[in-house]
Order: C-alpha cells, then sequence, then structure tokens
C-alpha cells in the first residue's frame, strides 16, 4: 500500500544549499567589494547567478527528484530563448563590425540631440522664433 504521505527529503540538504547559496552571494558582492571591472567582472556575475539560480531550482524546487521529461519541459525552452539571444548578440555584433570596416561608420561618433537638428542654442527661454 502506497504511503499518503509522499515522498520526504532530508532536511540536511536543505540546510547545506542554503548556506551555499549564501557563500556564492558572498563571492558575488566580493566581486563588487573588490571592484573588479571589465569581462571577469561579468563572468563571475553570470556565473555565481546561473549557479545560485540552478542550486534553487534542483533543491528547493525539487527538479533533481524529478522525472528528466518533466525537468526538460520547463527548463528547455529558457534554455533555447538563451542560445537565440545569444546567436543575436554575435550577429549583431558581427553587423558593427561590418558597419565600421566597409561603411566608414565612425565607432566615435555621438548621436545627434533634437537641438542639433533643429538648430536651438541652449533653452527657448520662453521665446519662440517664427
Amino acid at each position: 500500500m502506497a504511503s499518503a504521505e509522499g515522498q520526504q527529503h532530508p532536511l540536511g540538504i536543505y540546510y547545506k544549499i542554503w548556506i551555499l547559496l549564501f557563500v556564492l552571494s558572498g563571492f558575488s558582492y566580493a566581486v563588487d567589494y573588490y571592484n573588479v571591472q571589465g569581462a571577469m567582472r561579468w563572468t563571475l556575475v553570470i556565473t555565481f547567478m546561473f549557479l545560485k539560480a540552478g542550486f534553487i531550482v534542483a533543491i528547493f524546487m525539487h527538479a533533481v527528484w524529478e522525472r528528466m521529461a518533466l525537468v526538460l519541459t520547463i527548463l528547455g525552452p529558457p534554455t533555447v530563448l538563451l542560445l537565440f539571444i545569444g546567436l543575436m548578440s554575435i550577429e549583431g555584433i558581427y553587423t558593427e563590425e561590418l558597419r565600421f570596416a566597409y561603411m566608414g561608420h565612425d565607432r566615435d561618433a555621438v548621436a545627434l540631440t533634437p537641438a542639433d537638428l533643429h538648430g536651438e542654442e541652449g533653452g527657448h527661454g520662453g521665446e519662440e522664433e517664427h
């Protein structure tokens, strides 16, 4: 006869993951505290973010104890979206580089403001020209 209570998981694993999440959060804050900059900063921040999200989904949302079909149903679409976002960013960088290389676009160009386009100096000061 099947138990009506369902499956019980040991509390120890929840405590260990909880502590691990605090440690990973500490590492994430350390990136800011030690003023890490550039690609290393974003690599570390994204890595810690994915690790924490993975542990939360796996343990606290019980994905590690579910059937593989259900796990893939839940995690598959976001994974495909991240893949598409990565491909679009690669294409965007490629297109930008082509513009710089072959169309003579200036890397140091600054976008024009409406004042630049309409020949306005500073503010109106309440006066309008006709």
